[in-house]
């Protein structure tokens, strides 16, 4: 009757399950620190019983070796994230350049639209003689 199910890692969209970097980094650190294999792990986690290597292959993707200590293999992981950051961060700084080449241009571009404005009311308040500017010291 009141069965509780237990809350499994990973995003199930159709069918498939998807696992964020840092969930896959969750799963790999508990299989290396236990002694367990990799589909009891896996199933603890997903509550699936068939793994398909699929920690193995996150394994090989984010670079982390098996290694005899413990140490050796989150040292490897914590070099990995630090590789990822300034890519990334490289990344954000192209965007962010191009992105302030963009609003230069779009600022030239206003300001030429200002000025051809204003000259172009200068032009026809001269030519009509019409007071096209609102005067602001008038009173109502």
């Amino acid at each position: 009757m009141g069965q509780k199910r237990k809350k499994y890692l990973g995003q199930v969209i159709n069918g498939k399950t998807f696992f964020t970097d840092e969930e896959k980094l969750i799963i790999i650190e508990d299989y290396l620190s236990s002694n367990e294999s990799v589909s009891s792990v896996y199933y603890r986690y997903t509550g699936k019983r068939e793994e398909h290597g699929r920690i193995l292959t996150w394994m090989r993707k984010l670079g982390i070796k098996r290694g005899i200590s413990k140490n050796i293999t989150l040292d490897l992981m914590s070099k990995k994230k630090k590789e990822i950051e300034p890519v990334s961060t490289d990344f954000e700084v192209l965007q962010l350049k191009k992105r302030v080449e963009e609003l230069e241009q779009k600022l030239r571009v206003s300001e030429m639209k200002a000025v051809a404005f204003s000259t172009m009311v200068d032009i026809a308040e001269k030519e009509f003689n019409i007071p096209i500017r609102k005067k602001y010291n008038t009173k109502p």
